[in-house]
């Protein structure tokens, strides 16, 4: 692996990966439950009101919502409104397969995310860590009803 020797990341709170363009942020159970209690509200309303569903096929995955200008649901002023109950995929970010798997898609990514080459060491057991609790982080699945006719 190239980041054998780790990686240099310190997040610069440019916010540029919670805003600016589309995506997806999918969650898992325990993401909505930490999400809800840091709201303090249940997981049905939390999945109402700030989540949306993404066409898979025969299921679909829960994404947080985003604005109509791209930004996450929870960007605010001031950064994450719920910093402490953020998804997971928000918590490991730079440290995602597709960013990691090559020299070349980590200079990519680095082109818009000024924090990468910044920063202490991160060493490859933690980005190992950080991948693997991406790994075991399985999205929630709502499946879709079955029309009988």
């Amino acid at each position: 692996m190239f980041y054998n020797s780790g990686l240099c990341f310190q997040c610069q709170r440019c916010r540029y990966c919670c805003s600016s363009e589309p995506g997806y942020v999918f969650l898992s159970e325990k993401d909505i439950e930490n999400a809800s209690r840091v709201l303090g509200v249940s997981t049905e309303e939390f999945l109402s009101l700030y989540t949306r569903d993404v066409d898979y096929g025969l299921y679909y995955l829960v994404s947080l919502k985003e604005k109509d200008n791209y930004d996450c649901i929870f960007l605010g002023e001031n950064g994450c409104s719920i910093y402490e109950g953020r998804p997971l995929q928000c918590r490991t970010y730079p440290f995602w397969p597709s960013i990691v798997e090559s020299k070349e898609n980590w200079e990519s990514e680095k082109r818009s995310c000024p924090g990468i080459g910044k920063g202490p060491i991160i060493n490859k057991d933690t980005i190992e860590e950080l991948l693997e609790k991406g790994r075991e982080n399985i999205p929630y699945v709502k499946m879709k009803k079955k029309k009988l006719f």
